[in-house]
């Protein structure tokens, strides 16, 4: 009776074990069937857009979702002849580079001693950094350009980049600091025997360990950067320093009346491939960045 009982039991067993790999391979599928429904839905505006793009006026308002009849690079040309696509570009660059640069010079140091030094009145200043996670840059918009208005800095490049790094300084510091505690305190310690100072240890060995850190840093502040809207559009009035969002913004409105919209799409893919370029260069990094965030020292 109790082998009968037994071979009962490892029938089951074996029956519930071959039907594991069935199961397995019904999940697999639905799962690759949601992210190719899911990969369709993000990238067909993507397509359409390019393919818009190259349309004529009539193409696009006539026949909005076949092929383009020809390749129209006239739409591109207008672009950036009629439409300055290519100014509003350069001004984002720079923008952009500088704000990158005076994040990292104000991020790092402030990162490495929050989280690598211990002193009386860190955990205030890690809670103040904190608190500005909270706080956006459309919040307290109107004192910041009244701000700006009384000291006549506003339609000035140099301190709309000043005021995009203040605004993402919270984050950075609080991704940093996590990066900086997840390095071993040996590396420190070796160097500090060998006399190197604080500057020295911050310059020659924690910046180059956490270089995938910096790299994730990058990545999200040029898309916060280059994609910003709002205090460009209330920090920035002359129309030689605008920036891209904002060129945009007037492009649209113009080719809305010029009914130019080919060169309204033009204009749209070429603000597209900068981002898509530094997202596939730099997407392995990224993605170390992240993975090494989540280890905790």
């Amino acid at each position: 009776m109790n082998m009968t009982a037994e071979h009962k039991n490892e029938k089951i067993r074996s029956e519930a074990s071959a039907g594991k790999p069935f199961l397995q391979t019904i999940g697999k599928l639905i799962l690759r069937i949601f992210l190719l429904i899911q990969s369709a839905v993000v990238l067909y505006p993507l397509l359409w857009n390019v393919l818009a793009s190259f349309k004529t006026n009539q193409e696009v308002m006539e026949s909005p979702w076949s092929l383009p009849s020809s390749l129209n690079w006239k739409n591109y040309v207008n672009a950036f002849t009629t439409a300055r696509i290519g100014d509003y570009m350069l001004n984002s660059v720079l923008v952009v580079i500088m704000s990158m640069v005076i994040l990292l010079v104000a991020a790092l140091p402030t990162a490495y001693a929050l989280g690598r030094m211990h002193f009386r009145g860190r955990n205030l200043i890690i809670n103040l950094y904190m608190a500005g996670l909270f706080i956006g840059g459309a919040y307290i918009i109107v004192p910041l350009f009244m701000m700006m208005n009384n000291l006549n800095i506003l339609d000035n490049r140099f301190w709309l980049s000043a005021v995009y790094a203040t605004g993402s300084l919270s984050f950075s510091v609080y991704l940093m600091i996590g990066f900086m505690k997840s390095i071993p305190r040996d590396f420190e310690e070796a160097a500090l025997i060998d006399g190197a100072g604080y500057m020295g240890i911050l310059f020659r060995i924690i910046l180059p360990i956490t270089r995938p850190a910096i790299v994730t840093l990058i990545v999200f502040g040029f898309f916060d950067f280059w994609n910003e809207y709002v205090l460009a559009l209330t920090l920035v009035t002359s129309d030689e320093k605008k920036t891209i969002p904002i060129g945009l913004a007037n492009l649209m409105q113009i080719q809305q009346y010029a009914t130019d919209w080919g060169s309204l799409f033009a204009g749209l893919v070429i603000v597209l491939v900068p981002t898509v370029i530094v997202y596939m260069l730099l997407q392995k990094r990224l993605t170390e960045g992240m993975m090494m965030g989540g280890v905790k020292g």
